[in-house]
């Protein structure tokens, strides 16, 4: 195992820069573990929706977990605005930084996950594989 723990800057998409830097360091199995900071704007997928919701207002980031890898990855994030409600669901492009996001990543060296179509769900979903 190995951990990397990197900080983004405002006004970088949180997702896409999570996923350019597991496509850097070619992490094929890793998770999110531990990511604080803070969002202007969030784009989230509830459950059992098929559309993205967005929200244009500050927001702490209270946790961010999931699955990464350079074959995809999979993210949920939980926010919460200026009076302290929270919400959370899958992460999307388009999450902008505000001020920071401190990210720490696991990487799992005898693993490899894929994303692979399950029929149960109609998703793409995890597929684990040992190297």
């Amino acid at each position: 195992m190995q951990n990397y723990t990197f900080r983004l800057k405002s006004g970088q998409d949180l997702f896409d820069s999570i996923q350019e830097f597991v496509n850097e360091k070619q992490i094929e199995a890793g998770c999110a573990l531990s990511a604080v900071g803070s969002l202007r704007r969030a784009v989230l997928r509830f459950a059992n929706k098929n559309s993205f919701s967005e929200f244009e207002e500050f927001f702490e980031i209270a946790s961010i977990t999931g699955t990464v890898s350079v074959h995809g990855s999979h993210l949920h994030i939980s926010i919460s605005d200026a009076n302290g409600k929270t919400i959370g669901g899958h992460m999307e492009s388009g999450c902008k930084i505000y001020t920071t996001a401190e990210v720490v990543i696991l990487a799992f060296d005898d693993s490899i996950y894929k994303r692979e179509f399950a029929e149960d769900s109609g998703y793409e979903e995890l597929a684990v594989y040992r190297s």
